[in-house]
């Protein structure tokens, strides 16, 4: 293995295969089945009512432009919730607690099932694409909406393959990986070392040099410890 590729190590013990923390329950593996059923109904009539109106290009362009948001505001809510908030803040706690205890252990995340990990992302997903489903049909609209939102719902899955060793993945994520698709292992071990302030995007990583080269993040931490005196985590190596 390229050495370039190697994360941190674990500093704490590996979960127990029955720790309930780690596995999937009935409840989770329902919030997954029913987020990924609202964003292919989303995704169908986005395809059926191109078919109808024989206009093509703007769904798949929408399409293109949400995958590219989807990296984008995954980074915005992956340093939002590594640097501000804790497990007592409303609805975000556990993802809070979760992220932020991740830089002491990055290969916990492996551990997971993948209804665990994915749980709270398809049940946010539901609540927004399912009115959607609903109450429109414009196939541009869905278009955006199902691969913006599968894209987000399946981001921290990306996450965790971005810290599996490549003989541990399916070939076609290690394809995807190495053509940029997906999250590359290599580009997030970036993020993994003190004061874990870099490549916040999980998605496709895309806008990670972008973010960091113009210290988008940087200036917002500024800005927010400027005028409300919020310090971020990432400014004391010693919070993680």
């Amino acid at each position: 293995m390229d050495n370039q590729e190697v994360l941190p190590a674990s500093t704490t013990s590996p979960p127990l295969l029955n720790d309930p923390s780690v596995l999937s329950s009935w409840s989770h593996r329902l919030w997954v089945a029913i987020g990924c059923t609202t964003v292919l109904i989303s995704l169908a009539k986005s395809m059926v009512a191109a078919a109808h109106s024989h206009i093509w290009l703007g769904p798949m362009l929408a399409g293109c432009v949400a995958y590219i948001l989807a990296d984008l505001f995954s980074g915005f809510y992956h340093w939002g919730i590594d640097n501000y908030g804790d497990a007592s803040t409303p609805f975000f706690g556990p993802q809070i607690k979760g992220f932020q205890g991740h830089h002491k252990d990055p290969l916990a995340l492996t551990k997971h099932q993948v209804a665990n990990n994915l749980h709270d992302l398809a049940r946010a997903t539901t609540f927004i694409v399912l009115p959607v489903n609903i109450l429109c049909n414009d196939p541009i609209v869905h278009g955006f909406v199902s691969v913006w939102l599968g894209c987000l719902m399946f981001s921290q899955q990306f996450h965790v393959w971005a810290h599996c060793p490549k003989n541990k993945l399916p070939p076609l994520v290690v394809a995807l990986q190495d053509a940029g698709v997906l999250l590359s292992r290599t580009q997030h071990a970036a993020h993994h070392r003190p004061p874990y302030n870099k490549n916040y995007c999980i998605v496709s990583g895309v806008w990670n040099k972008f973010m960091d080269d113009n210290k988008v993040f940087e200036a917002l931490e500024r800005f927010l410890s400027f005028h409300f005196g919020i310090r971020p985590r990432s400014w004391n190596e010693s919070s993680f």
